[in-house]
């Protein structure tokens, strides 16, 4: 299953859910025809085009739900695995597929739905492929340099083109459809079939709505990450934005009473090198990626605990908390002031001049006691640095 974000798919009810599609999947190209060698080589030859449409369907369908997932901040975008691409391995790989796909009349994937109903030509298929991969295997040596020739890295193509990822995705929508309405036209013609009379059926408007949302969604999902980081461009909405604060004196008294605030945790958007000179208990190292990440968020889900950001000035930790809070994250506060305003009245607080009421007076007996043990604290306290990740992007696909 894809990385969401909220972790709902835990990894042993992965393997359970793969299966389980993996099943689903089988049967839909079974029912689709893919197990037939003569529907699926007939795309090469012009009298059918289900191999098209369908995977042109399921290619613009996953687009769409990743960009809907991505736009409402359910998919770690960077766990998504993107295959590299070594162009000559890839063009003189895909002449060699092609090849065997016209030849065999399968593919790798609808060799199996065939084979698993008993077709004895798409069990000699397998055992070819088989002795392929052990060819290319013992040959690896002899044909690893063409294999990595000319490596391109992990290009997507409306960066390459530098267009938006909505455009992209509109205008590869359009480009489904008019393939659709093209190869219709093909198919009549091969097959010698009369033009029919245009008419509107339950399976045609079905059709050309799904076609409508599909085009609709495709501009509706942007990049939520860009979106957020515009907004928090603007100084005026970010300094209007509602949140909840925390005055110096307030984190003083819960660092130095941290076995009290046990539902408290920090979050510190400062550098590396300043957050380890300088860590508070219960702190983490955080950035802004890490708000559209799957496992550091996690800790944004604890229930029943207040995460507090702290940065050297205010203005960044806002950022950051509008974007959290935007992204639907809960109990998120700010430290007034920043970390350069609570080194100031606190860490460096000067009792000099006398009270002049009882609360100045309460304040200055405070901050004389917090001055002296808080940087004792801090001293003792081992950082704990940034957010383990321990999932990494799973290597695989069609």
């Amino acid at each position: 299953m894809g990385p969401l974000v909220p972790d709902i798919i835990s990894s042993n009810l992965n393997f359970i859910m793969a299966f389980v599609i993996g099943i689903l999947f089988g049967m839909i190209l079974e029912q689709a025809g893919f197990s037939t060698s003569k529907k699926l080589v007939g795309l090469f030859y012009g009298y059918d085009f289900t191999v098209l449409r369908v995977f042109f369907t399921a290619g613009v369908v996953a687009m769409t739900g990743v960009m809907g997932l991505k736009h409402f901040g359910l998919l770690d975008i960077n766990l998504v695995y993107i295959n590299p691409t070594f162009l000559w391995s890839a063009i003189i790989g895909g002449l060699i597929m092609g090849l065997g796909f016209v030849l065999g009349g399968f593919c790798p994937g609808t060799s199996v739905c065939a084979a698993a109903i008993g077709k004895l030509d798409a069990m000699i298929f397998i055992g070819g492929s088989f002795i392929g991969v052990l060819v290319f295997a013992e040959g690896y040596p002899l044909f690893e340099g063409l294999y990595k020739a000319k490596n391109l890295g992990n290009p997507r193509i409306f960066e390459t083109f530098n267009i938006p990822e909505t455009m992209f995705a509109f205008l590869m929508t359009l480009i489904a459809i008019f393939a659709f309405l093209a190869v219709s036209v093909i198919e009549r013609k091969v097959n010698g079939l009369e033009r029919e009379p245009f008419r509107i059926d339950p399976y045609r408007a079905a059709l050309a709505a799904g076609a409508v949302v599909l085009v609709v969604l495709s501009l509706a999902f942007t990049d939520k990450r860009n979106d957020l980081l515009k907004n928090i461009e603007d100084k005026a909405f970010v300094e209007n934005y509602k949140l909840k604060e925390i005055s110096p004196d307030q984190f003083a008294l819960c660092i130095m009473r941290m076995e009290e605030c046990d539902k408290f945790q920090i979050f510190d958007f400062r550098d590396e090198e300043t957050y380890r000179k300088m860590s508070f208990p219960k702190s983490t190292l955080f950035t802004l990626e890490n708000l559209f990440e799957k496992e550091p968020v996690k800790l944004l889900n604890i229930k029943h605990r207040t995460t507090v950001f702290i940065a050297d000035d205010e203005m960044t930790e806002r950022k950051m908390a509008v974007v959290a809070t935007e992204l639907g994250f809960k109990r998120i506060a700010i430290l007034k002031g920043g970390v350069s305003e609570f080194s100031r009245q606190v860490l460096e607080f000067s009792s000099a001049g006398t009270p002049a009421t009882n609360e100045e007076e309460y304040i200055k007996r405070f901050r004389t006691k917090a001055k002296q043990l808080i940087p004792v604290i801090i001293e003792n306290n081992k950082p704990q640095g940034g957010v383990k990740k321990t999932q990494k992007r799973v290597i695989g696909g069609c």
